[in-house]
């Protein structure tokens, strides 16, 4: 066989597949394709991905955790300034008497983690921290090793 540049052989590959005949398809295949799109169809907007749900519960839930978020950030940047729940609540709740009950709960949960974690010895925080990395990283040499166990090339 001659040395072929990479054109002429593309034409030849070409050439050739283009000469064999069609693959029939399954004859279940349609069926079964048919059947895959109607079950996807009744699979619940809660249980798809992000993107096929309701762009209404999108923003709420966006607003939600973005609320939540900057809730924890204000409390812990007041907790840094040596302030306590209990006068941001006051202040919040004399601005926005709406917000007073909201206020007074979130008041006691800042509160107890406040002296939840102030209790907590810092030996153990670093520990607990090193133990969850240790954790971490056995569960992912597990993973490694039984995927190469389980998928190597025989």
């Amino acid at each position: 066989m001659k040395n072929l540049n990479e054109k002429e052989l593309e034409q030849l590959i070409h050439a050739t597949l283009r000469s064999l005949p069609d693959r029939k398809a399954p004859g279940t295949l349609e069926a079964r394709v048919l059947a895959a799109l109607e079950h996807r169809g009744t699979i619940a907007w809660y249980h798809r991905s992000w993107s096929y749900w309701p762009a209404t519960v999108r923003t709420l839930f966006m607003g939600v955790v973005g609320g939540l978020s900057a809730g924890g950030a204000l409390a812990l940047y007041f907790m840094s300034r040596g302030l306590s729940a209990a006068s941001l609540a006051q202040e919040v709740g004399h601005r926005f008497p709406v917000a007073a009950q909201l206020c007074a709960a979130g008041t006691w949960v800042v509160d107890f983690a406040n002296r939840l974690v102030t209790n907590i010895p810092a030996l153990w925080v670093y520990g607990g921290l090193a133990l969850v990395a240790a954790l971490y990283a056995t569960f992912f040499g597990l993973g490694a090793a039984a995927y190469r166990v389980l998928y190597r090339n025989n």
